[in-house]
């Protein structure tokens, strides 16, 4: 945490030195001292709509926000098919994110989402300046498999974190206390709606019959025969205990119920609610 913190402090005198392109919701130690941790399993969005309605002056409990959002739980003692689906809409959308805020704040607050996929005509730090500056409180969904440091693992999943602050070249969040560049930011906004699934994960779950159980098909979804999740699955089983020269498969792809961008608040009867629910949708690149 210290590290961070000194990450954080450095790219916040930055930012005070550049003026320009940058804006906080907090302080760094206002951050420290304000930012919620996660409240629990999946709970991301629940826990930053906390945060949202917290930096627009409202203190809705934990346990509230959870129940507004609707959070959904991973099903990890399912058969793999309805494993899989779990993950795939495990915690919450953008759009939970917005209806939860609005109902734990009787309707106080009101929320707009920006699709940063495909690429969008945008420069990210900038346009977040403004909307900051403005009033709105970000909070971004991002796809924590892309970008990922060396010698890292992958992350299990997205995640959504509210956006406190950007200087010139960083991105400050909460839950957990972080600084991200511009470009890892960008890569993480800019995704497609798919998930990786760790190969101990599906292995550990699979049964005789999983993989002629028809798994595609057992999807409403069309992008599970897209993704030939069943294909995956059944490579993935022919590679267990084999010796082979080739790498094994590490992760399956499966679609995501997520997309990724940024999501903006505010309270509804501000002029900065208003000009949100108006602002036109990013141009694509």
């Amino acid at each position: 945490m210290e590290a961070v913190c000194e990450q954080l402090h450095g790219a916040e005198e930055e930012e005070e030195e550049a003026g320009g392109g940058a804006a906080m919701l907090w302080s760094i130690e206002e951050a420290l001292e304000r930012q919620t941790l996660q409240i629990g399993v999946s709970a991301c969005g629940a826990t930053a709509v906390v945060d949202v309605l917290k930096a627009l002056g409202l203190d809705v409990a934990p346990e509230e926000a959870d129940r507004c959002v609707q959070t959904r739980l991973r099903r990890n003692e399912s058969p793999l098919p309805d494993y899989l689906l779990s993950r795939s809409e495990a915690g919450a959308t953008h759009a939970q994110l917005v209806a939860g805020a609005e109902q734990a704040s009787n309707g106080k607050v009101t929320g707009r989402f920006f699709h940063l996929h495909p690429r969008r005509r945008v420069k990210l730090i900038p346009w977040l300046a403004r909307w900051i500056q403005k009033g709105a409180v970000p909070v971004a969904t991002m796809n924590m498999q892309l970008a990922v440091p060396e010698g890292e693992d992958v992350p299990d999943a997205w995640h959504h974190q509210l956006i406190f602050g950007v200087a010139p070249n960083a991105v400050f969040m909460t839950n957990p206390l972080d600084v991200a560049s511009e470009g890892e930011a960008h890569q993480r906004l800019c995704s497609e709606s798919v998930l990786l699934i760790r190969r101990e994960d599906v292995l550990q779950r699979l049964t005789p019959d999983s993989c002629s159980s028809g798994l595609s098909e057992s999807q409403s979804d069309p992008r599970w025969k897209a993704l030939d999740v069943e294909g995956q699955v059944r490579q993935m089983a022919q590679e267990d205990g084999q010796e082979q020269e080739q790498p094994k498969l590490t992760h399956i792809t499966i679609p995501a119920a997520y997309s990724s961008g940024i999501t903006f608040f505010a309270l509804r009867q501000s002029g900065v609610g208003q000009e949100l629910l108006n602002a036109p949708e990013l141009p694509l690149l």
